[in-house]
């Protein structure tokens, strides 16, 4: 049967309905996104001048604010212009571009964050061999292994959307186009492919999660043996990542870990992982690393910048 498509482009409802809560959404948003690529740019500038991206949890730490300025790029600019704009819509090719885009980052992410944990399980369970085991060739492997895996996902679930037929109505109830939303609109039985998408989107998001609480606990075990100055700094490197992981994959078991239904609560927990957390990337990661803080604090502008916040 000839897949049958009328629909053209897709129509957002957005965030909200009400004007004055919109035009407040796009200053604080506006503001996020500003943070979001200043201090992930400032990172990635630390990491560079610093020379610390010779070490495996600085090179990957480069390629996470790297991930996050992308991932933020493919949803907040869209969001920022159509809370000022009257019509929210996008073509249909825009749109499965940004839902490939917006998995395609977001599981690269989530294998960054998976490989950064079993650097620092190697690193604090297995001092000795950390050289040996995290030497370039294989932090560039793993790194190359995030990429491939991301693509491969985010192509499977384009791949289900495309297929699908759309005849309208077009108007999707959310500010980016994300699979479950679309899926609301197709003119066919959905039921198979929201299984599949919930399976592909669930795998890996509860699979990484498992594997990151395994990491951690077993790090923090491991921290009975260690000298007070060596559980200090452990805790304080780990504590960051730890956060980071909550944060993001909080609001991603709930997107993901379900079946292909939606809820009026799904646009604000997005909002987390979409914009919250690449935001708070850079925060966690600097207040807590004394390196990133010190090399940071070699750059130019930065010395009294540090003075005038946090003397």
């Amino acid at each position: 049967m000839e897949k049958i498509n009328n629909v053209t482009e897709f129509i957002f409802l957005g965030l909200s309905q009400n004007l004055e809560v919109e035009e407040v959404c796009f200053v604080v948003f506006s503001f996020f996104y500003t943070v979001i690529l200043l201090g992930n740019l400032l990172i990635m500038l630390t990491i560079y001048v610093g020379n610390l991206y010779k070490y495996p949890m600085y090179f990957f730490l480069n390629y996470l604010s790297f991930v996050d300025i992308c991932y933020s790029s493919v949803i907040a600019p869209k969001m920022l212009v159509d809370l000022l704009a009257k019509s929210k819509t996008i073509s249909y090719a825009g749109c499965m571009l940004q839902l490939f885009a917006g998995h395609f980052f977001g599981c690269t992410e989530i294998f960054i964050l998976t490989v950064m944990a079993y650097d620092r399980y190697v690193a604090i369970c297995k001092p000795l061999y950390y050289v040996t085991i995290m030497d370039q060739e294989r932090c560039n492997k793993m790194l190359l292994g995030t990429w491939v895996v991301g693509f491969l996902h985010s192509i499977i679930q384009v791949a289900l959307v495309v297929q699908l037929p759309f005849c309208g109505p077009s108007e999707i109830d959310h500010y980016f186009c994300d699979v479950h939303p679309v899926l609301k609109l197709a003119c066919k039985d959905t039921y198979v492919v929201g299984v599949v998408v919930t399976a592909n989107s669930g795998a890996i998001t509860l699979g990484s999660f498992v594997i990151l609480l395994t990491s951690y606990t077993i790090i923090l075990v491991s921290l009975r043996k260690q000298s007070a100055e060596g559980r200090r700094k452990a805790l304080s490197t780990c504590g960051s990542h730890i956060a980071v992981v909550i944060i993001f994959f909080g609001p991603c078991t709930f997107m993901y870990m379900r079946p292909d239904t939606t809820f009026s609560e799904d646009k604000m927990v997005a909002v987390f992982y979409t914009i919250v957390t690449p935001m708070l990337n850079p925060l966690i990661y600097t207040l807590r690393n004394a390196e990133v803080k010190n090399a940071m604090k070699k750059l130019g502008g930065w010395k009294f910048f540090w003075k005038a916040n946090y003397k």
